[in-house]
C-alpha cells in the first residue's frame, strides 16, 4: 500500500510582499499544479491543505482529482496542516509531507523516497541533496501519525523527527532538489535566473 502524499499549501506567502508564490508561473504552470502533478504522477492519494483566504489556489487545482481541504486554522502555522492531512490520510501506509513551494522537486523525486519507504515502511524518508544534508519531502509511517496529531505551531513535524532520529532514512535526490524552497520574490528572480 502507497502512502498518501499531503502537500502542504495552507501557507500564507507573507514574504512574498503580496504576491503568492505556490501561483508564480513555472514552465507555463502555477507552481502549486506542478507540485500537485508531480504527486499525481507517483499513483498515490493526493492530500491538499489550503487556507481559507486564498480561492486563487483552489481554482488553480481545478479539475485535479485530489482532496483540497482547507485548514481553517493555518495562521496557527504547519502544525493545523499536518492534524487536518493525518486525520483525512486513515488507513494509508504513511503520509509523505510536500511542501508546495520547492520547484525543483519531480514526479521522480517523489518516487524514489516512496520507493524507500516501501522497501522498510516502519521507518522514516527523507529526500536529501547530494550532500547528505536533509530535506523533503519526508514520508511518515502510520505508526507516527497519533504524534504528529499532537503538534502544535510553525515548526512543522521537527519534534517528531527529532525523536525519532534513529528511525531516518535519507534518499539522495539530484543537485539540491531536496532543499530549494522559494519564499520570496528575490528567490524567484534568482531561481528563474539561474535555470
Amino acid at each position: 500500500m502507497k502512502p498518501a502524499i499531503l502537500i502542504l499549501a495552507a501557507g500564507a506567502s507573507s514574504r512574498m510582499r503580496g504576491g503568492d508564490k505556490l501561483l508564480e508561473v513555472v514552465d507555463g504552470v502555477p507552481q502549486l499544479a506542478r507540485s500537485v502533478q508531480a504527486a499525481l504522477a507517483t499513483g498515490a492519494r493526493v492530500l491538499v491543505a489550503l487556507p481559507p483566504d486564498r480561492p486563487a489556489r483552489s481554482e488553480a487545482l481545478a479539475g485535479f482529482p485530489v482532496d483540497l481541504f482547507i485548514v481553517p486554522d493555518a495562521a496557527e502555522g504547519m502544525a493545523a496542516s499536518i492534524r487536518a492531512g493525518v486525520a483525512r490520510a486513515d488507513g494509508a501506509a504513511g503520509l509523505m509531507m510536500l511542501p508546495a513551494d520547492m520547484p525543483e522537486l519531480q514526479a521522480d523525486d517523489l518516487a524514489a523516497v516512496i520507493a524507500g519507504f516501501d522497501s522498510a515502511p516502519d521507518r522514516i524518508w527523507r529526500g536529501a541533496a547530494m550532500d547528505g544534508r536533509a530535506g523533503h519531502p519526508v514520508i511518515f509511517p502510520a505508526q507516527d501519525f497519533a504524534e504528529l496529531a499532537t503538534l502544535r505551531g510553525d515548526a512543522g513535524a521537527r519534534a517528531v523527527l527529532q525523536a525519532n532520529a534513529a528511525r531516518i532514512n535519507l534518499i539522495a535526490l539530484p543537485d539540491q532538489r531536496a532543499l530549494i524552497d522559494l519564499d520570496t520574490p528575490e528567490d524567484w528572480a534568482a531561481w528563474r535566473k539561474a535555470r
